[in-house]
């Protein structure tokens, strides 16, 4: 679906009822890598529908994967890594960087060149965190741009070479590192281990796992992985967290509202922002209903409740949750100080400079600085914005402003469609049930 230009929000408007969120970003990108070099046919329901997770699938299919859409299934016959090909031209991953670092790992360990391309932002961001990584194991990589910063931005550059396991030391905690390591890993001969400043998400952990992959977690920063082969599966994507933060908050902040969101992934690592807002004072329930491919699942209530200020630590599993967190901040009592953010700055956007100017239309005063942000809470008011091309702004703009009486628009809402196009329909639809 193409999102409109504009997002016209008409508050303050309770949201009432049930939503199943679009399926896991992080566990879709994964799914299709997963199914990509499995041998044997995959089937994966509620795949995240946005433009990052296409990019990812777009991307099997230009290396030679059969990906077959079938009404709201995809199938995926997967023939084993050895036996992809080289691409016709170069891959163009759009705006995700998830899908140019995962691709790294797998790409470099191929008998054959390729080249990741992105947009404009994309091609802003740091990639030298995944390129020097994979060099340590032999990889033939290089990036481009200005020599004062290393190479270290798409277009990406990739040359097949054989690869030899080693012991792995990363600057930076990330899940989309260490998932181009493991891909790697599994290519290279000897053991791969991966060492961590800090945990990063551990969805390819878990699944690769559950499909039969040689990954052995010594402990929460340390990861070995072996040459091997993962079997084919079917799986549900479980519904998105960072993307469930934005109704959970949305409820929190909108007198009267009362939501039941169904179906959502409980991974641990994806929850922090549920106990951030439970310190301000809100009103959550997370009841988990199972595992699936290693995964905890289950669903999560929320009722507005008023809020007052905190303080909190950013790291990768809370980082994509700060926009939604920021606007709860904007109605709490008092000033929430958020630090160690600073790399919200290498986001989709700026994401502390378009917080702190996004926000101040609607009156919220915003501190900014070079690694956090302190937000104060007042009392916000309609306005008109943009989300600077990131999705991300964009939701967390719109959750605003359902909680305000008065007209507020959302410019550039078109951005949404990276992550979830049907935000503005779900949003609508809740504000409307009684």
């Amino acid at each position: 679906m193409t999102a409109s230009r504009e997002f016209v929000v008409v508050g303050a408007r309770p949201l009432r009822g049930r939503v199943r969120i679009p399926g896991d970003k992080g566990i879709s990108h994964r799914a299709l890598i997963a199914a990509a070099l499995a041998d044997g046919v995959s089937t994966i329901t509620h795949l995240g529908p946005g433009d990052d997770v296409v990019r990812t699938r777009d991307a099997f299919v230009a290396l030679g994967v059969d990906v077959k859409v079938e009404a709201d299934a995809l199938t995926v016959t997967g023939r084993g890594i050895d036996a992809m090909k080289a691409p016709a031209s170069d891959i163009d991953c759009g705006n995700s960087g998830t899908t140019m670092r995962m691709l790294a790992g797998l790409l470099v360990g191929r008998p054959f060149p390729s080249v990741l391309t992105g947009d404009a932002s994309l091609s802003q961001r740091p990639m030298q965190r995944v390129i020097a990584p994979l060099r340590a194991l032999g990889a033939g990589i290089d990036g481009s741009g200005d020599p004062s910063r290393d190479g270290s931005v798409a277009p990406l550059s990739i040359r097949g070479e054989s690869l030899v396991g080693t012991r792995v030391e990363l600057e930076v905690a990330s899940g989309q590192v260490k998932t181009a390591l493991v891909l790697a890993g599994l290519q290279a001969s000897g053991t791969t281990e991966i060492v961590e400043p800090a945990a990063s998400r551990d969805h390819t952990e878990r699944l690769f796992t559950a499909l039969g992959a040689p990954i052995e977690r010594i402990d929460d920063r340390t990861t070995r992985v072996s040459v091997g082969t993962l079997r084919p599966f079917t799986i549900d994507v479980p519904g998105d967290p960072s993307s469930a933060a934005f109704f959970v908050v949305a409820a929190t902040v909108t007198p009267g509202s009362e939501l039941l969101i169904e179906d959502v992934l409980l991974n641990p690592g994806r929850l922090a922002f549920v106990d951030v807002l439970r310190a301000m004072g809100a009103d959550i329930s997370v009841v988990s209903h199972g595992e699936h491919l290693g995964e905890p699942v289950g669903s999560i209530g929320v009722r507005a409740a008023g809020l007052h200020a905190t303080s909190f630590e950013c790291s990768e599993p809370i980082i994509d949750e700060v926009p939604a967190l920021a606007v709860a901040a904007a109605f709490a009592n008092g000033s929430t100080e958020i630090t160690n953010a600073g790399e919200l700055r290498v986001k989709e956007s700026n994401r502390i400079a378009t917080i702190e100017q996004e926000l101040a239309k609607f009156g919220v005063v915003v501190d900014a600085a070079a690694d956090g942000l302190v937000v104060h809470g007042g009392h916000p008011h309609a306005a008109t914005c943009t989300s600077h091309g990131d999705h991300r702004i964009a939701m967390a703009t719109a959750v605003l402003a359902n909680a305000l009486a008065g007209e507020s628009r959302i410019q550039e809402w078109e951005s949404v469609a990276v992550s979830y196009p049907e935000f503005a329909q779900d949003l609508d639809r809740l504000a409307a049930a009684k």
